[in-house]
């Protein structure tokens, strides 16, 4: 039985036989899934990339508004399509550690507020320019500059000065920083010609495809980059394609019907269903990424905590978690962390549906009259479903929500991070410390919730610099609380990444945890069968 097992796995890897064939014949003489799926990849491995061909993606969280300037990578095109041109410091490998990029090695000080990163020799822009360290520093310098509006900003405003010398840039920070490197690994730091600076929107950069089309909102396509210095793992297809295709059903739809080869956003209500589509597998894997409802703290009437609390107390997140996600996460605490982090605190209260504590509290606030909530289907998955639910719930503790339906495109341009109460997604991010910089230190440009408190800062400072695990676990839990108990943010649910891909027909995916289709890297690391 092994024998023929191991002969027609290697008949799947070169593309003699279907997969759905194999997982029936394994079943047939009494092959577990698990174990059939565990010899085809074994095989494929062994077989090794295939080159050649066109590899499709049909993706949400597409806009007409998108830039190629990796600054403003904001959405999931943005993110995936960066990932196939542009190349990066380091990565974040599956298992949470780092894999070394453009930076060969980085080294600290003893007080973990010098870094030191070599950059490694003979790696080639798409322009045929040798990239060099003044290029990474001149890249570090354009996102930590307010001008740029850079996603990153939040991360780098601990940076006191940046210096290229020799093969080495040597970053000095204001205040210690355990985490430095894995900050590097931020989706918007791609490593530019001079930085970006004298064209940002060039789409170029170092990565296995250079840039061929850039329709924003419509199509996004790059050929692969003869010179790329990691040629041999990555870059396969001659061609990535992603197609903005916003609609749920339309992109389940186009990958049915072999118009693109993955898709993201795989609503949980119909899981089961794809799960049927042939040649298709549903790669879903739980994360760091969350789908929260933003309150802004500034702006009436949620600068009442009394309010902020009465809407906290009134989100069911059991029911949205089993009605909205069909159980692909868990439920979520009203602050960004869960246990997929490191030092994350187990010992803090769950808050729990309490429609008469949320009724007390609203009471208390003073506020009557309705609450504009405003929700899109680009939002997250089920999002508008989930504003629905939401509203009925707050109903039982007497608080009235009024929903407003906003279109796809201009949603993450004009609504989230504009308007005061609406529905956004967070993938996550490496460390507690970088979460929280990005989103919600007062500094930060994408802090959605506007909360802003000098005590919070402080104690991420703290807790940065400190490098007695146990201590900085503990001032950890101290902001975790005082964001959940004071802070704009509600968090029903952490939800799991739902991709599809035709998996007979393309090969080498591997699930990563830290975002959507491969952390983005799918294209790029996949490839299509012979």
């Amino acid at each position: 039985m092994a024998d023929e097992l191991d002969f027609l796995s290697r008949r799947v890897a070169s593309g003699k036989l279907s997969r759905r064939d194999f997982l029936g014949r394994a079943a047939a003489l009494g092959v577990s899934a698990a174990a059939a799926n565990s010899l085809l990849t074994k095989a494929a491995r062994a077989a090794g990339p295939v080159k050649g061909g066109i590899l499709k993606a049909g993706l949400q969280g597409g806009e007409s508004t998108n830039s190629l300037d990796p600054a403003l990578n904001l959405s999931q095109v943005t993110f995936n399509f960066c990932k196939q041109w542009g190349e990066f410091l380091v990565r974040l490998a599956p298992d949470g550690g780092l894999e070394n990029l453009v930076a060969e090695e980085i080294g600290a000080s003893s007080d973990a507020k010098t870094w030191t990163m070599k950059i490694r020799d003979g790696i080639e822009f798409h322009n045929g320019k040798t990239l060099t360290p003044q290029d990474v520093a001149a890249t570090l310098e354009r996102h930590g500059d307010e001008k740029s509006k850079s996603g990153a900003l939040g991360i780098l405003k601990n940076i006191k000065s940046i210096k290229a010398d020799g093969k080495e840039v040597v970053v000095t920070l204001a205040d210690a920083d355990a985490d430095f490197p894995y900050l590097m690994a931020d989706y918007h730091l791609v490593i530019q010609p001079n930085g970006g600076r004298d064209n940002p929107n060039a789409g170029i950069s170092a990565g296995p495809y250079k840039v061929t089309e850039n329709q924003p909102g419509v199509r996004h396509g790059g050929e692969r980059f003869a010179n790329y210095w990691r040629g041999d793992k990555a870059g396969h297809a001659d061609q990535v394609e992603i197609l903005v295709i916003n609609d749920a059903t339309a992109r389940l739809a186009a990958l049915q019907g072999g118009q693109v080869h993955f898709i993201n956003r795989v609503e949980p209500k119909v899981v089961d269903l794809v799960k049927r589509v042939p040649g298709v597998t549903i790669e879903n894997v739980s994360g760091r990424g969350y789908y929260p409802f933003n309150m802004f703290c500034d702006t009436k009437p949620f600068d009442n905590n009394d309010l902020r609390m009465a809407l906290k107390l009134a989100m069911d997140r059991e029911e949205m978690l089993q009605k909205i996600l069909r159980g692909y996460g868990s439920v979520g605490n009203d602050f960004p962390i869960n246990e997929a982090y490191p030092l994350f605190p187990t010992d803090i209260e769950q808050r729990k549906f309490d429609p008469e504590k949320a009724a007390a509290a609203y009471k208390k606030s003073g506020h009557s009259g309705s609450i504009l909530l405003r929700t899109s289907d680009v939002a997250f998955p089920g999002a508008v479903d989930a504003a629905q639910l939401y509203q009925q719930s707050c109903a039982k503790a007497g608080i009235k929500i009024e929903i407003k339906r906003e279109p796809g495109d201009g949603y993450w341009s004009e609504v989230w991070n504009k308007q005061p109460f609406s529905l956004s997604y967070w993938g996550g991010r490496a460390t507690q410390g970088q979460m929280y910089s990005t989103g919600y230190v007062s500094s930060a440009d994408w802090n959605d919730t506007r909360y802003k408190d000098p005590k919070f800062d402080q104690m991420l400072l703290a807790a940065q610099g400190e490098l007695d695990q146990d201590k900085r676990k503990a001032i950890y839990r101290d902001m975790a609380v005082l964001m959940r108990d004071e802070g704009g943010l509600i968090v029903p649910f952490f939800n799991q990444f739902i991709d599809a891909a035709n998996t007979d027909k393309i090969d080498g995916y591997v699930k990563n945890p830290q975002a959507e289709l491969m952390d983005g890297y799918a294209l790029g690391a996949c490839w299509l069968k012979a």
